[in-house]
């Protein structure tokens, strides 16, 4: 189940790809932003749905939406991901799962994450959700449908 609508998105500050490291209080302070949550680099719908946000990554950079994905992969492996399929956006590490389990995206009992698209305001609440294990493309269609609105 994913975070309610309106509920205040939980802070972080993780690793990124593309810097030292991302801290929602300060680098994304009065921004909007998407944040999906998947299992793990290199898997089948995992590669599929980065490839997607890749894809559609032009909608969201020209409504200035930074998108970024989170899994408990290290950087190293982040980066080998990223480079692979030239992925335009940053991911960021959450080895501890931590991060994961503030955004109700972590499975209890294996500590998996679990597949979780946000979309999050200015305000950094929850503007749109959708959550879908094995689909990849959904969660593009429903941000960028939240967006249009």
């Amino acid at each position: 189940m994913a975070l309610k609508k309106g509920a205040t998105a939980p802070e972080f500050n993780l690793k990124s790809t593309g810097a030292k490291s991302i801290d929602s209080t300060k680098e994304l302070k009065g921004k909007a932003f998407v944040l999906y949550i998947y299992p793990k680099d290199f898997t089948k719908v995992c590669t599929a749905e980065a490839c997607e946000f890749r894809d559609q990554f032009e909608a969201f950079r020209n409504l200035d939406i930074p998108v970024f994905g989170i899994s408990k992969d290290d950087i190293e492996t982040h980066n080998r991901f990223k480079k692979e399929h030239k992925l335009p956006f940053d991911l960021l590490s959450d080895p501890s799962g931590k991060v994961c389990k503030s955004y109700d995206a972590l499975i209890p009992l294996i500590k998996m994450p679990k597949r979780i698209t946000y979309l999050i305001d200015k305000d950094h609440k929850i503007a749109a959700a959708f959550s879908d294990m094995f689909e990849s493309k959904g969660h593009i269609d429903a941000m960028l449908k939240s967006l249009q609105k």
